[in-house]
């Protein structure tokens, strides 16, 4: 048997980077590279990347980047990767011309790359491995689950999917192909587990089309909605209730627009261009009130939340909420975005508008529901099973699942990033924290350069603020020239501090003497007392760590 082996870098255990790597005989196939959005703790951090650098040593053996799908968690790494990989990337159509225009937003000349578009027919062979992908229903059109057919068995990444039935070619499953898969022998499956916990959910669609007709028919203004950009069913949903009742619609947000236009000129999304109009900013003349608007206010996680309080507190410019509106709310928080969700809807409600909030259960999420999960199992039939995509809490779930309908508990393996799962000679064993894995935090532009200590200061600036104390020393007289100057910043109000700054002087200048009595100052050494000495004395008088900066300078006189 040939040895084939699994571990993830990113997706285990946590909500996003999705980044997975299947080897076969040395061979190493990378599922997808997504990025995960920091919690409000990681000050300044706009998103965080697997750490992929382990993959660069062995960058010759890579056969390529195969994507699922054009959602961030599962796309957006590919700039920063890139750099360092240049190995072929795999996608269908569409996620393709995101990605291209994200790889141009970044400054890559694409004819350096190797980009392939594939279809859900393609088969691309790599000495006895070969890669095929079959269409899988998700919230973005052109999703596909990825097979690795080895000598021994078929391994499949199913990515994000759900079995709702849609009406629409570009988002409808393929069950033939999943049959054709099951009658190969499937060796492991690699499936989504975000919905494990989530009961079935029928006949949602009807329910949900019912309720937005009659807010439709009720609203006597303007509808603003509030939508992910990267949801392109629901906004086609939205769009096609709008044109029904004839209404004329705005997309809002920078991004969204970009996914929005791409969709569009691929024939994904139906606007016809009479009914698509630009809002222009609001002044004496224009107010953008028309009672035939619809708004679509789109964007990433927090995006659409700040846009609608912005518009309620009157600052943006192009819609000021009044209370003839009627705002939908169509974004169930996201994992980190709870608090910001429950403001808006605060401000909302100050705001005097009809404010409709869609029941989380009626936006039937673009996961596989428990049932769903299981029929994906049967329906494949594998022997090994590995949630992916998920918590540790779905995972779990998803194990569960998997023993409900007859597997044995050692077949389904929980595995966190940098779990190596190692199948040879019909056995499967995990070998706990075998690959270095960590996170690359990406603060603005440059890569790697926030490490842990970096957020540790950043953490204790935000808690106790920083110290700076400025002294000019005489290396010839070995004397304190002039006065010792304190500049504090987020630690104690400087007027109603005097003594205890005046005490921190009076500890600088202790440990001065020690410094200044030698043959020679050793500056180094000098400032790291100093910096020690002050940080003991500040922590015993008032129990705050402020970062502590000592900028001794040597002045002649």
């Amino acid at each position: 048997m040939s040895k084939i082996r699994f571990f993830a870098l990113g997706g285990l255990g946590e909500n996003g980077k999705n980044m997975y790597v299947i080897e076969v005989d040395q061979q190493l196939f990378i599922l997808d590279a997504g990025i995960k959005y920091p919690s409000a703790e990681l000050y300044g951090v706009d998103e965080i990347i697997p750490d992929y650098r382990v993959l660069v040593r062995a960058k010759d053996r890579i056969r390529g980047i195969f994507l699922s799908h054009a959602h961030e968690d599962h796309i957006s790494a590919l700039p920063h990767l890139l750099k360092d990989l240049n190995v072929p990337v795999y996608a269908t159509n569409f996620t393709m011309q995101i990605v291209n225009d994200m790889l141009k937003d970044e400054g890559y000349q694409l004819d350096t790359l190797t980009l392939n578009t594939i279809s859900q027919n393609s088969i691309i062979k790599f000495g006895n491995v070969r890669v095929t992908f079959f269409n899988t229903t998700h919230s973005i059109p052109e999703s596909v689950g990825i097979a690795i057919h080895t000598l021994d068995g078929v391994i499949v990444y199913t990515s994000d999917f759900t079995f709702d039935q849609s009406s629409d070619v570009k988002y409808q499953t393929d069950f033939r192909k999943i049959n054709e898969l099951s009658e190969k022998n499937v060796l492991l499956l690699l499936t989504e587990s975000l919905g494990s916990t989530l009961e079935l959910s029928g006949g949602v669609s009807n329910s949900l089309n019912h309720r937005l007709n009659s807010i439709y028919t009720n609203a006597e203004g303007r509808i603003i909605v509030s939508l992910f950009s990267s949801d392109l069913r629901k906004i086609q949903r939205i769009i096609d209730i709008s044109l029904a009742h004839k209404k004329k619609i705005a997309i809002i947000g920078r991004r969204a627009q970009r996914i929005v236009d791409i969709a569009i000129q691929n024939g994904y999304l139906n606007i016809p261009e009479d009914s698509l109009i630009n809002l222009r900013y609001i002044d004496e003349k224009n107010k953008n009130d028309a009672n035939d608007i619809v708004a679509l206010v789109t964007g990433n996680r927090h995006e659409p939340f700040f846009v609608l309080q912005r518009m309620c507190k009157k600052s943006d410019r192009l819609i000021h909420i009044t209370e003839k509106d009627t705002v939908i709310l169509m974004t169930a928080p996201v994992p980190g975005t709870e608090k910001m969700a429950a403001r808006t809807l605060d401000i909302l409600y100050r705001s005097d508008t009809q404010v409709k909030v869609i029941d989380k259960r009626l936006l039937a999420a673009a996961h596989a529901t428990a049932e769903e999960l299981k029929m994906m199992m049967n329906l494949l039939k594998p022997k090994f099973i590995v949630p992916t995509i998920g918590e540790y809490r779905h995972q779990y779930g998803m194990k569960r699942l998997a023993i409900e309908i007859g597997y044995s508990p050692d077949h389904v393996f929980l595995m966190d990033n940098g779990d190596v799962l190692t199948m040879d000679d019909k056995e499967a064993y995990v070998a706990k924290n075998d690959i270095n894995v960590g996170e690359i935090l990406i603060d603005g532009t440059a890569v790697g350069d926030v490490n842990d200590f970096v957020m540790k200061d950043r953490e204790l600036l935000a808690e106790d603020g920083a110290l700076l104390l400025v002294a000019h020393v005489s290396p010839k007289t070995k004397q304190i020239i002039g006065e010792v100057k304190i500049v504090t910043k987020g630690f104690v109000y400087v007027q109603e501090s005097e003594e205890l700054l005046g005490r921190i002087k009076d500890a600088f200048m202790e440990v001065s003497k020690k410094h200044l009595e030698g043959k020679y100052i050793n500056w180094n050494d000098y400032k790291r007392d100093v910096r020690n000495e002050v940080n003991r004395f500040v922590y015993q008088e008032t129990k705050r760590s402020p970062i502590t900066i000592p900028v001794i300078i040597s002045t002649e006189g």
